[in-house]
This record gives structure tokens, C-alpha cells and sequence, in this order.
């Protein structure tokens, strides 16, 4: 070591003399170069590595995130979608009932029940809202049916396809009076009674007439798609297709067929015994 201290002195003195060593220093420093490359090569590389190693994992970071995000904002864009339709039927409701002219209480489907030879449809209002057995039920577009029965907090309404339903139609181009039945098909009603010289024809519409007193006159219930008439019998076979939407309703309309106010919110009973209703 102390000669290379000495040789070292040496050298920089005579440098300091002497501007000759100067190439020498040239021609050592393309040898010694390289070298000092190859020695910092590996501390370059694991720091490159390092970075990109953290580079990966914040993009794998924020890959998941925006993944989530996107997830999400698209479970809310459905729930959005399914709110416009909402809206759009409520709206669709409401604009009905103003045409109506009578009292109406919009209920919300909670239960379906269609078995073959049973229509049965189970909404959220029942008589705590005034709603009784016999009251005509609409949507949208026609008629769907009638309150079956009256709970406290739902109700049970039989649609016009039930084969236990009939309703008093009459043909709205002629005022020809008929009854339809359910055939137990959502897309069916039968009209059994008409004789094969009756004066109907595909593409009539049918509107209630009134008589039973159950459904109001006036509201639309079918269109007739198919007469058969049958030369050997009394009677022609006559379909229609309902025109209220029975397997896509979300809302229906019971209605009142007189402006009675109906109890909207029930308050429990007072010390009289007796029930105070806000209308």
C-alpha cells in the first residue's frame, strides 16, 4: 500500500510538471471504462427491475380499481335503466287515469300465480286502502282484472284469462254484446257465444259494456284475431288477444267506479272504539 501511495504521489506530480501523461490517461480510460460499467451494471438493473416491478404492481392496483368502479357504475346504469322503465309505466299510469275520470290506487305486483287453470296475481294493497272484492283492475293498456279477494295488506286479483273469469264485452265497431272467457292462456280469451253469422271480424276491439255492474263500460279488453265459423254447431269459435300486457305488468290500477275518497292511511283506534281514516 505504501508504495502505491508513493507511486500515486509520483505521478501526480509529475502530471502536474508535466501535460505528457495526458494520452496515457486517454488510453487507461478506455481500458477502465468499460469496467466501471460492468461494475454499476448490475445496481442499474436491479434498480430498473425495482422500478418496474412497482410500476406493474401500481397498475395492477389501479387496473383493479377502475375494474370495481366500472362494475359498479354498471350495476347502477341497470338499476337506472330499470327505474326510466319504472317511470316510463308510472307515467303511462297516471296519463290513464287522468282519462279515466274515475278513482283510481295504483298497487305494485308482489307474487305471480299461474298455475294451468288459475291466473292469480297478488298485489300490495288491500283493504286498509279501501280496495274490496269485485273491483275492476286495469293497466296501461286494458283490462286485467278483477280483486278476487281483500286482505288487510294485499289483495288477490284474477285476470281475465282465468277460466274462471268471464266479463261482458261488447264490440266496439257495432255494439255487438257478448261475454269472453278466460282459456287459461295469457294470451287468449274465447268468446263461446256468438253464433257463426255473428257480425264480428279479426282486428275488432272490445271494450266492457257495462252490464254486471263489475267493470265500467268503455274500457278496452281485447281485439279479436280469429273467427271460425262452424257450420254444424250453434256456436263459431271466436279468439281475442287481451290488450293489457298480463305478463309484463309491474303496476296495475284498481279502480272505484264511483268518487267515493278512499282511506289512504288507517290511524289506530281511539278510545271510543272507532277508526279515524285521513283521506
Amino acid at each position: 500500500m505504501l508504495v502505491a501511495v508513493v507511486a500515486s504521489i509520483a505521478l501526480l506530480v509529475t502530471e502536474h510538471q508535466n501535460s505528457q501523461l495526458g494520452s496515457v490517461r486517454t488510453a487507461l480510460s478506455i481500458l477502465v471504462d468499460p469496467l466501471k460499467y460492468l461494475v454499476s451494471l448490475p445496481t442499474s438493473v436491479l434498480e430498473q427491475l425495482s422500478d418496474s416491478v412497482m410500476t406493474y404492481q401500481a397498475l395492477k392496483t389501479e387496473n383493479d380499481r377502475l375494474r370495481e368502479e366500472q362494475l359498479v357504475h354498471q350495476t347502477r346504469m341497470l338499476k337506472f335503466a330499470a327505474l326510466e322503465k319504472e317511470n316510463i309505466r308510472l307515467r303511462a299510469l297516471l296519463e290513464n287515469s287522468f282519462k279515466l275520470g274515475e278513482q283510481v290506487l295504483v298497487a305494485e305486483l308482489l307474487s305471480v300465480n299461474m298455475v294451468p287453470y288459475e291466473h292469480i296475481v297478488v298485489v300490495n294493497k288491500g283493504t286498509r286502502f279501501g280496495v274490496h272484492p269485485q273491483q275492476p283492475v286495469l293497466d296501461a293498456n286494458g283490462v286485467v282484472g278483477q280483486v278476487f279477494r281483500a286482505l288487510p295488506f294485499t289483495s288477490e286479483i284474477m285476470l281475465i284469462t282465468d277460466p274462471n273469469h268471464a266479463i261482458p264485452v261488447q264490440v266496439n265497431r257495432n255494439g255487438l254484446l257478448t261475454i269472453a272467457v278466460g282459456s287459461g292462456q295469457l294470451n287468449r280469451l274465447i268468446l263461446p257465444f256468438l253464433p257463426s253469422n255473428a257480425d264480428i271480424r279479426p282486428g275488432d276491439l272490445l271494450i266492457t259494456s257495462g252490464l254486471g255492474g263489475t267493470f265500467p263500460q268503455g274500457y278496452p279488453v281485447a281485439v279479436v284475431d280469429e273467427f271460425t265459423a262452424q257450420p254444424n254447431k250453434a256456436f263459431a269459435t271466436i279468439t281475442a288477444t287481451p290488450k293489457a300486457s298480463l305478463d309484463r305488468n309491474r303496476e296495475l290500477m284498481i279502480v272505484w267506479s264511483k268518487s267515493v275518497p278512499v282511506p289512504l292511511i288507517v290511524k289506530p283506534e281511539n278510545e271510543e272504539g272507532t277508526t279515524d281514516a285521513v283521506k
